[in-house]
Formats: C-alpha cells, sequence, structure tokens
C-alpha cells in the first residue's frame, strides 16, 4: 500500500508569499497549526513588521511561546476578534475549524490548506452541507474526491466566501480569503 508522508511546510514559498500579498496592517495573528512558527517567523523577518503572533500546536516544538493542544479548544474558547488573521495550515482539510469561523462569523483574513488525503476522502460533514445525503456518500466515499476541491469551493461560497485566491501544487492547495 502507498503511504503519503507528512511534511512540515512543503512549497513553504508558496505559502510565504501568498501571506505577504494579503497581509493586513499591524497584522496580529491566531495560526492554528502553528508548528515551529516558521512561516511567520520568515514573514517577519522579510518584512521587518512588528506581528502579534499566537501559535498553537498538538506537538512539542522545544522553542518559542505557543499554546498546547487541540486547537478546536481553542477557536471555540477564544476571543477571535483580537485577531486578524487565523491561518489555518493543516494537514488534511480543515472543515472543523473553518465551520467554527463561520458559526462564530469570525472577521478578518484567513489562510488555509487543503489536502486530500491519499485516497481523497472528503469530511462527511462538508458533503452533506453542499447537498449529498450520507446514504450517498457512504456507498462510495473516494467518487467525491474526484472532484474534492471544487466541492470545498461549493462549501466556501455557500458559507458566504466571495473570492478565493489559491495556488496549487501537486494536489495541495494554499488559499486565502476575507471573511467579513
Amino acid at each position: 500500500m502507498a503511504q503519503t508522508k507528512k511534511t512540515n511546510n512543503s512549497y513553504l514559498g508558496n505559502k510565504i508569499e501568498l501571506r505577504l500579498a494579503f497581509l493586513p496592517e499591524a497584522p496580529s495573528v491566531l495560526d492554528c497549526y502553528g508548528g515551529a512558527g516558521l512561516i511567520w517567523r520568515v514573514i517577519t523577518e522579510r518584512t521587518g513588521l512588528k506581528i502579534r503572533y499566537v501559535g498553537i500546536d498538538k506537538n512539542e516544538y522545544g522553542s518559542g511561546f505557543y499554546l498546547p493542544g487541540d486547537n478546536m479548544a481553542y477557536l471555540l474558547a477564544m476571543d477571535l476578534s483580537r485577531f486578524n488573521v487565523i491561518d489555518l495550515d493543516a494537514y488534511g482539510v480543515p472543515y472543523e475549524q473553518l465551520k467554527t469561523l463561520f458559526e462564530r462569523r469570525y472577521s478578518g483574513r484567513v489562510f488555509v490548506t487543503f489536502i486530500q488525503s491519499l485516497y481523497g476522502k472528503m469530511p462527511y460533514g462538508l458533503l452533506e452541507e453542499i447537498g449529498f445525503s450520507r446514504v450517498m456518500i457512504e456507498k462510495c466515499p473516494t467518487l467525491f474526491g474526484k472532484r474534492g476541491w471544487r466541492h470545498f469551493l461549493d462549501w466556501l461560497a455557500q458559507n458566504g466566501v466571495g473570492e478565493v485566491v489559491h495556488r496549487s501544487n501537486a494536489g495541495k492547495h494554499y488559499l486565502t480569503f476575507a471573511l467579513e
């Protein structure tokens, strides 16, 4: 069976350039998959801006301040209005995190990494929200993965996202949009 390896910050240049192009004035960043904070550290070095940064990660990286644990607990409990950027640089599809931002009516810039798994499965909840029944999805979940990116964009639009700017490489999509 083929395996996929999770790699931190693959296509780092694309991630950084996208953020630089849409960086708000006086950035205040909640990085929900912060890791060692590399992306925002590079952005700080390149811009010279004082960026207020709070990282969250389940793993320990041994340096810097970050909030340990599950980002969903923080997204549900924190005052998100303190941040004008939320970064969801996930290994998969950050459906639950985005759904929480929509439900809490977050206003600000969002950066997302969208990567489908090897078999292309999409979150069932996302597919159900755009009109597919649970029965349909369970009969052939990989069928929906063939148009996963399109389904994801449809779901974003259904949740009020207007313009999406993205860069894509080898099935990995890096995108940004504003929520108001």
